[in-house]
C-alpha cells in the first residue's frame, strides 16, 4: 500500500472569470473531498491567461476551506493582474504566494 503524498501541486490553466469560476470551484470541491487529501497543497497559476475580480473571491474561499480542514495552502505563479486586483481590494496579504512571502515578488 502506498502512502499518499504530503505535498501536491494543482495546476490551473485558461481563464479564471465569472463564467469559469463555478466549474473551477466544483472541481476543487471534488478534489478536497478526497480521503487522501495532502496536508499541503500548492496551486500553480502558471497556465492562467486571464482573470477578473471573481478570481480574488475564489482564492479567499480556498483559504477559508483550507483553514477549516487544517491544511496548508500555497499559491504560486500568481498573474500580476490577479495580484493587482487583490491589492486594489486590500486582500493582497491573504493571497500571498507563499507563507511569509510578498505576492508582489512572484513572477507572473
Amino acid at each position: 500500500m502506498s502512502t499518499p503524498p504530503r505535498d501536491e501541486a494543482l495546476a490551473l490553466d485558461g481563464a479564471l472569470s465569472f463564467e469559469t469560476i463555478p466549474d473551477v470551484l466544483r472541481a476543487s470541491e471534488e478534489y478536497a473531498a478526497r480521503p487522501d487529501l495532502p496536508d499541503r497543497l500548492t496551486i500553480d497559476f502558471a497556465g492562467i491567461d486571464a482573470v477578473d475580480s471573481s478570481a480574488v473571491a475564489m482564492l479567499l474561499e480556498w483559504r477559508r476551506q483550507a483553514g477549516r480542514r487544517g491544511k496548508q495552502l500555497e499559491f504560486v505563479n500568481l498573474p500580476e493582474n490577479l495580484i493587482a486586483l487583490a491589492r486594489l481590494y486590500g486582500v493582497e496579504e491573504l493571497i500571498a504566494a507563499a507563507p511569509g512571502a510578498s505576492p508582489s515578488t512572484v513572477a507572473p
